[in-house]
């Protein structure tokens, strides 16, 4: 494959209803998805059942050697596979976007691959003898977001074979392209039957999370639906890990340098131009620095170039689709209704192809304004001062999500102390949203349940069993 343009060859449907798929960036058109329905699922459900008892009889070293091929075929197709995620999803090349998530692909895949999970001995006293296991639970279903769609299909797929399941997957119906041109390369090192990728509506969904084939569901994306994966699983019990929506907090102490920190302030809110569920979606600022950390932050914020993915210049794009575009436009009008201070952007250019909405910071705002209080996902960012720090872990505090947060301080000590005391699943000190492979992830409240990553990711993908004896 020598291009992107072949890439999506491989997987255009040669049969069957398409839909276009539009460039986020131009309106232009990318290329076909198929629309597959509830027998297509059935389909892939029936093939998975087959294939899985194979898979699993590889043993860990069998399933760990063909996902570390993988991991090497993602990387031989690694500039061919960001092209399609840039043009499908509107994040550029450059960055922590498009190339940096089809390396994060896989470097995921290979960490999945080679994280140990032992038996564990738990008793053994001589009268009694008891070992834990985890066995394969059999057929897992993925359903996957549009704002990280190769990365994060990944994050589900790679630890439910890693232990001996077989996948289907269905992929957001905002970028079908890039999940099926993955998964064509991943099944390049796979046995046939073992994953595969369903691209259909909210009926398939629904069907893929009450089947009575489907052991265990994984989603990513938004409270709501969330909510109606566990009502649709509940009929067959089935295990689930939730990872949904984020209203991330930060929260920058008075000893902090407001300079040393602003760049990285700036990414952990605006990667993927704020369209990440672990983003920093709100920051107070203690009154002592909060209008060097607001003049810091707009600097760096002003030297970050924006516009069409493919431009080896950009490093922010546009927001993926129309309804989150229309979401950011609104809570930011509400915002500036309210009196509070645009301190840059907040007036997108309407006559401009694209869904482009300018990098927007927003101070002197209160805490209960819809832009703080609601998940914006988008580049817009409220800036909150506060005058102690019991005052900011009450407003950090104050909503039924916690996905993520993080404390920013010279002092390490007194940042993990305010740490501490913040209802979320991860909180990072001195950045923000640093995911990692090796390291657990999962949220608080609303934001979900369940573990990702190392070896409780592993161990979230079986079933435990106990031998006593």
């Amino acid at each position: 494959m020598e291009t992107y343009a072949d890439l999506l060859t491989t997987i255009a449907p040669s049969t069957g209803e398409t839909r276009t798929i539009f460039d986020p960036a131009t309106g232009e058109a990318v290329g076909e998805a198929p629309v597959h329905g509830v027998a297509d699922l059935e389909r892939a459900i029936t093939a998975a059942t087959a294939a899985q008892p194979a898979w699993a009889a590889l043993g860990h070293e069998g399933r760990s050697a063909a996902l570390l091929r993988a991991a090497d075929a993602v990387e031989h197709s690694a500039e061919e596979l960001a092209q399609l995620l840039s043009r499908e999803q509107g994040k550029p090349l450059n960055g922590p976007n498009a190339r940096f998530e089809v390396g994060a692909c896989a470097a995921w895949l290979r960490t999945a691959a080679v994280t140990e999970l032992t038996d564990e001995t738990v008793v053994d006293d001589g009268a009694t003898h008891a070992t834990l296991h985890y066995r394969p639970i059999g057929v897992v279903g993925a359903i996957g977001p549009w704002n990280w769609p190769m990365m994060i299909s990944v994050w589900q797929l790679a630890p439910a074979l890693r232990m001996g399941n077989a996948v289907v997957l269905k992929p957001s119906e905002y970028t079908p392209l890039s999940v099926q041109a993955l998964i064509h390369v991943l099944n390049s090192e796979l046995p046939e039957g073992v994953l595969s990728v369903v691209c259909g509506g909210r009926e398939v969904g629904a069907r893929l999370a009450e089947h009575p084939e489907i052991g265990k569901i994984m989603f990513t994306g938004s409270t709501a639906t969330g909510q109606a994966i566990i009502k649709s699983s509940a009929g067959t019990v089935k295990r689930l890990t939730l990872e949904l929506g984020g209203n991330d907090a930060g929260i920058v102490l008075p000893d902090a340098d407001p300079k040393a920190i602003a760049e990285d302030l700036f990414w952990g809110a605006f990667i993927n131009t704020g369209q990440t569920c672990a983003a920093l979606k709100r920051l107070y600022v203690h009154e002592d620095i909060y209008d060097e950390v607001c003049n810091e932050l707009a600097a760096v914020a002003a030297a970050m170039p924006m516009g069409h993915g493919l431009d080896e210049a950009n490093v922010l794009g546009p927001l993926q689709n129309k309804a989150q575009y229309d979401i950011v436009s609104r809570l930011v009008e509400a915002a500036k209704e309210s009196g509070a201070r645009v301190l840059m952007g907040g007036d997108p250019d309407t006559g401009q192809p694209g869904y482009f909405y300018p990098t927007t910071l927003v101070a002197d705002i209160d805490n209960d304004n819809p832009l703080v209080a609601q998940e914006q996902f988008g580049p817009a960012l409220p800036i909150i001062r506060y005058s102690t720090v019991d005052e900011a872990v009450a407003m950090a505090n104050g909503l039924d999500v916690g996905l993520g947060a993080s404390v920013w301080s010279a002092d390490l000590d007194a940042a993990r102390s305010v740490a501490a005391r913040i209802q979320a699943g991860t909180v990072w000190i001195n950045k923000h949203g640093a995911v990692d492979p090796r390291i657990p992830f999962g949220g608080a409240k609303q934001s979900g349940y369940g573990l990702e990553f190392g070896v409780e990711g592993l161990k979230a993908c079986g079933v435990p069993q106990v031998i006593n004896g």
